[in-house]
């Protein structure tokens, strides 16, 4: 194993489901964790964002987004996120 390396531990049930889903996205488990690693954002990298995206707003529009119309937009994005989660594609 390489200097740069290490090994997570997983159950069995874990591993033959990576397994399945890196087969399916044409990866390996390597890339699959690696891939989710990268492309998932933290909270702190969520917060940055939704900051920036305010800032974009009152730049462009003269003012914030009220906190109504924020959560309007954040359950609709929940609901757009559980919809493509549940349709079985990949992204």
């Amino acid at each position: 194993m390489a200097a740069d390396e290490t090994s997570i531990k997983v159950s069995a049930a874990a591993r033959d489901r990576l397994a399945q889903l890196a087969a399916e996205h044409g990866t390996t488990i390597r890339g699959l964790v690696e891939d989710l690693a990268q492309g998932t954002p933290t909270q702190a990298e969520y917060a940055e964002r939704a900051e920036l995206a305010r800032a974009e707003l009152t730049s462009a529009l003269g003012n914030a987004p009220s906190p109504e119309a924020e959560a309007k937009a954040r359950s609709l994005l929940e609901r757009l996120g559980g919809a493509h989660r549940g349709s079985g594609t990949a992204a």
